[in-house]
């Protein structure tokens, strides 16, 4: 049997941008990435903690350094600048491996979205 276990978490960071106008995504900076063990076009989840909004979409790699979290294309419209967000990935796995898995978690500086 398989099942679906948090894979990784960015606790608490802030939105420093939103995109309208780009066709769709969320862009993370790659220092984040690298923590939490996110690839770019892996499918996420984003929890907007200000509104409560839920929505799946996928990573665009940041500038390394740079703290930036933009939502790009219509998920934008689900967040605004300084809101705080968590994002979360999921992965498939066998039951009794899933038992002794740990995920990446990460939590930065919910200021700077810099890693602490």
């Amino acid at each position: 049997m398989f099942i679906e276990v948090c894979k990784s978490k960015i606790h608490k960071v802030s939105v420093t941008e939103a995109n309208l106008q780009y066709v769709g995504s969320i862009t993370i900076d790659e220092d984040l990435m690298d923590a939490a063990n996110l690839i770019e076009n892996e499918k996420v989840q984003v929890v907007n903690i200000n509104n409560g909004e839920r929505l799946e979409t996928y990573v665009i790699r940041g500038e390394r350094g740079s703290g930036v979290i933009c939502l790009n294309g219509p998920a934008a419209r689900k967040v605004a600048v300084g809101d705080v967000v968590i994002i979360m990935s999921y992965a498939m796995m066998d039951f009794e491996e899933a038992k002794s898995f740990k995920p990446s978690l990460v939590f930065p500086d919910t200021d700077t979205n810099k890693l602490v």
